[in-house]
């Protein structure tokens, strides 16, 4: 059972994009606060790494999603306009796209009420590694076979991270890249997709994700805020990491509650080169978000306006900025829900670990595709009497019977 409540931005559009279990409402440029101080020829500079992965795509991959055509089109146009300043560009997104603020559904059926996005960060972690295994580097961060890396993004489902990591499932198979000294440090690798290993003998090791293992994903700070440890509030990448280093088995046991596991690749990136998202092109601090894939086509630029604690524990910092979809999580599930990329560097972690803010959430819709929102109500669950089907014979089946049995 649905229920549209956005007839689209333009009356002329060929294509139709359709969100589920979301609310949407058309807008104006002037209607977002903070647009036009914003720098665009930043973010236009980052959509043009988007197009340059979206003007690759084949006339079946253009047909298969409406938005993943429009994009092609206005990349044409972005390409041949080249570089642009910031006013510039800034017209070129208002002449190209329409504004779609994107919100959950507003009803109590586990969905938070009231609210319109939610944001989290990411960045690069950097640590130090070595090529060999010796007493004090132990901890492996491991690849996938090389007749199987680059051409399916779930391997060793059989295996979760208690049997790779407390049970050795994977010893053996010579698929170790590296070895670092913190578990931690490993851990939080995975979870952020990438990361620096500076090595003991002076190299700079740069690994990306290529693939996990298919575990469900379990976010270890919910778990800590149920337990009383942590207040929603005071969570923070920084709290995990401490908890986890104050209290070695106990922060072990809680690592081992979530069962995905992530593999690495090693990649050409050069040091001051920025990781791949999942668009497969290099990340834009600042300018790069993670999203949903289901949901959103990646190159999508997506306006955030939140407020962020950037420079101190309070969320107290206007973040109003054009961003761009390149890259996705498996915790990144949702209409209005992004992973703000940070990049790397010393208080980077620290800044990127504690976002956890909701905020406005607007698509840039490209003109020629109209936008229809609905959600699906889930109808009531049926009393125990409705389960049992009615019985018109003076003896009952099997099948009722059974059912009927409390």
């Amino acid at each position: 059972m649905s229920f549209p409540l956005f007839a689209g931005a333009n009356a002329n559009a060929s294509e139709i994009l359709k969100l589920r279990n979301a609310q949407a409402e058309t807008l104006t440029f002037a209607a977002l606060d903070g647009w036009q101080n914003d720098d665009h020829a930043q973010a236009f500079e980052a959509y043009l790494k988007s197009c340059s992965a979206i003007l690759q795509g084949s006339k079946a991959m253009r047909a298969a999603r409406p938005v993943y055509g429009a994009l092609f089109k206005v990349c044409e146009r972005a390409v041949a306009a080249g570089k642009l300043v910031r006013e510039q560009a800034r017209i070129f997104f208002e002449n190209n796209f329409s504004p779609v603020r994107v919100m959950p559904p507003m009803h109590t059926y586990g969905y938070y009420t009231g609210a319109d996005g939610f944001y989290t960060g990411y960045y690069e972690p950097e640590v130090v590694g070595s090529r060999v295994k010796t007493d004090e580097y132990a901890i492996p961060l491991y690849g996938v076979p090389a007749k199987i890396a680059g051409k399916q993004s779930k391997v060793f489902s059989q295996y979760d991270r208690i049997d790779i990591e407390k049970k050795g499932a994977l010893a053996g198979k010579d698929l170790e890249i590296c070895w670092v000294k913190n578990p931690i440090d490993a851990f939080f690798a995975q979870i952020q997709g990438s990361t620096r290993i500076k090595l003991n003998d002076g190299e700079l090791l740069r690994l990306n994700y290529i693939a996990s293992n298919g575990k469900p994903y379990t976010p270890v700070g919910r778990i800590l805020i149920d337990q009383g440890v942590f207040t929603p509030q005071e969570m923070s990448m920084d709290k995990i990491r401490e908890y986890m280093e104050a209290n070695p088995e106990e922060g072990q046991a809680l690592r081992e509650k979530n069962r995905s596991f992530v593999f690495f690749s090693k990649t050409a990136l050069a040091p001051h080169d920025e990781c791949l998202g999942a668009q497969g092109i290099p990340l834009t601090p600042g300018r790069s978000i993670a999203v949903d894939p289901s949901v959103h086509v990646y190159g999508t630029p997506i306006w955030i306006d939140a407020k962020f604690p950037l420079k101190t524990d309070v969320p107290e910092d206007p973040f109003q900025r054009l961003m761009v979809a390149q890259d996705t999580g498996s915790a990144i599930r949702g209409t209005a829900r992004a992973d703000i990329y940070f990049g790397h560097g010393e208080d980077v972690p620290h800044i990127a670990g504690r976002i956890k803010q909701f905020g406005k959430f607007v698509m840039l819709v490209p003109r020629s595709v109209e936008v229809k929102a609905s959600i699906e109500i889930p109808l009531p669950r049926p009393r125990p009497k409705d389960l049992v089907p009615e019985v018109t014979s003076a003896v009952p089946s099997v099948e009722a019977t059974a059912i009927a049995k409390p």
